[in-house]
């Protein structure tokens, strides 16, 4: 953990930062302007890429993917160049509840996968390329979306110990549980060997 120089008042606007922008749903906002349907009532009903493409639309999935990293990764920067790494940290936890948990769709948000990659990637890049490895050497072998997120946030922590990232292994430890609730029913699916594989439009 860094240590904690910044004052509570700043510490809490980088939290309210934070959470505004993680909470921006580019998946219901470029589905809907791509005419794409409702993106509540299609697949999982969930807001991340991979519900998005289950619409059919891999640019679409793609744009929601980068946006949804590119919200963590620009909470991060900002907290950092305008008032350290504790602010840092803070918004990265924030961003990342903010896409969980956003007010303006009664706090029924995404998983947090591509908030989580984003976030990771401008705390300690090493870390976060790591994890994108990761998801992606399992995503290739498995083609199941939700394995390769439980797979790449468990060895986040892990990856923040061998590249000597030790500032943040308390955060990603905290992100990766996190994850791994916010997956529980598709880990009831994994094990029921009903888990859908990349790339189908169907639940």
């Amino acid at each position: 953990m860094p240590s904690f120089e910044s004052g509570v008042a700043i510490l809490g606007l980088w939290a309210v930062v934070g959470y505004l922008l993680g909470s921006i749903p580019f998946g219901l906002v470029l589905t809907k302007t791509m005419g794409l349907g409702n993106l509540r009532e299609i697949g999982s009903g969930n807001i991340g890429a991979t519900n998005v493409l289950r619409t059919g639309s891999k640019g679409a999935a793609a744009a929601t993917l980068l946006l949804d990293g590119a919200k963590g990764a620009v909470a991060v920067l900002l907290a950092r160049a305008m008032a350290g790494e504790d602010a840092a940290q803070i918004a990265a936890l924030a961003a990342f509840i903010g896409h969980c948990f956003p007010v303006w769709l009664g706090f029924k948000g995404g998983k947090g996968v591509a908030t989580f990659l984003g976030l990771m990637l401008a705390l300690a890049w090493p870390v976060g390329l790591l994890a994108c490895a990761t998801w992606l050497a399992t995503a290739v072998i498995s083609r199941i979306s939700s394995l390769s997120a439980l797979v790449a946030a468990s060895w986040s922590t892990l990856w923040c110990l061998v590249v000597g990232q030790g500032q943040v292994f308390v955060l990603t430890l905290l992100l990766a549980l996190l994850i791994i609730w916010r997956h529980r029913e598709n880990l009831a699916r994994l094990k029921a060997g009903t888990e859908p594989r990349i790339g189908r439009k169907k639940t």
